[in-house]
């Protein structure tokens, strides 16, 4: 009889892995510390709380993956990439990117410049203090407000895209660009990274850089593709399963275990 029982459980437990849909979700591979890759496998803050999400779903087995923050994006606007973290909310110029999850996590744009830079004029106010500047932006992000867009497309400023923010960082040092736009930590944790790599030498070979302006407080998210024209049946489904897993995991304090555990280790 137990031979019976433990052989009934063994298929039902199979069938039921079976069933499980396998989901990819993409990931930035180069926003560290929030979402980057690492020995060829992701990892960050957003990759801890998202894996622990779906550890609250049924029905699925995720696969994230690391890919370039352009071709993520591009894969969300042809419908051939199912979901990628952390994009911000910008449904003018992302019209491809609906819905999206609850936020994960609340992120502060900054630009960091020169010291020399700073140090020829004051440079407070966002962009009109930065017109003349080359300024550094991760490839694909879309940090800097609509009145920079703006200045940008009157060549008030100019943009000048890197594929990471450890790349940027270093052409900011080695005076490529003057000024920098990212999220504060990233760039800061970026930036302690290079140190204590021997990969950037503030005051000898590359320049002191400090912060300048906050442009804005934005919240990430997990996005799904608009463009995938019913391909992914369980999009609905998903994103509620999801959801409620982070609103659960709001309440009863997983996700600040989670935000503080990893910053306690990196």
């Amino acid at each position: 009889m137990n031979f019976w029982l433990t052989s009934l459980i063994s298929v039902l437990c199979a069938s039921a892995q079976a069933a499980d849909i396998p989901v990819t979700i993409y990931a930035d591979a180069g926003y560290p510390p929030y979402a980057y890759e690492k020995d060829g496998k992701p990892a960050g803050l957003y990759y801890d709380i998202v894996r622990a999400a779906v550890g609250h779903m049924q029905g699925y087995k995720v696969e994230i993956q690391p890919v370039p923050w352009k071709r993520g994006m591009a894969m969300l606007r042809t419908g051939t990439g199912f979901a990628l973290y952390p994009p911000y909310m910008n449904t003018k110029d992302e019209p491809w990117t609906w819905p999206y999850s609850l936020p994960l996590y609340e992120e502060h744009v900054v630009a960091v410049c020169r010291k020399d830079v700073l140090a020829a004029k004051p440079r407070t106010r966002w962009p009109q203090d930065f017109y003349g500047l080359t300024i550094g932006n991760n490839a694909g992000f879309i940090v800097g407000g609509e009145a920079f867009d703006q200045a940008v497309r009157a060549r008030q400023l100019r943009v000048e895209e890197a594929k990471d923010s450890e790349t940027n960082i270093v052409k900011l040092g080695l005076r490529r660009i003057d000024c920098y736009i990212n999220d504060r930590l990233s760039i800061q944790w970026t930036l302690n990274q290079l140190k204590a790599q021997g990969k950037y030498d503030e005051g000898g070979m590359h320049a002191g850089v400090a912060e300048a302006a906050v442009i804005a407080v934005k919240q990430g998210f997990l996005g799904f593709t608009d463009r995938d024209n019913g391909k992914y049946a369980y999009k609905h489904d998903f994103v509620k399963q999801f959801n409620n897993a982070i609103s659960q995991m709001k309440h009863t304090g997983e996700m600040d275990a989670i935000t503080r555990n990893f910053f306690m280790t990196h």
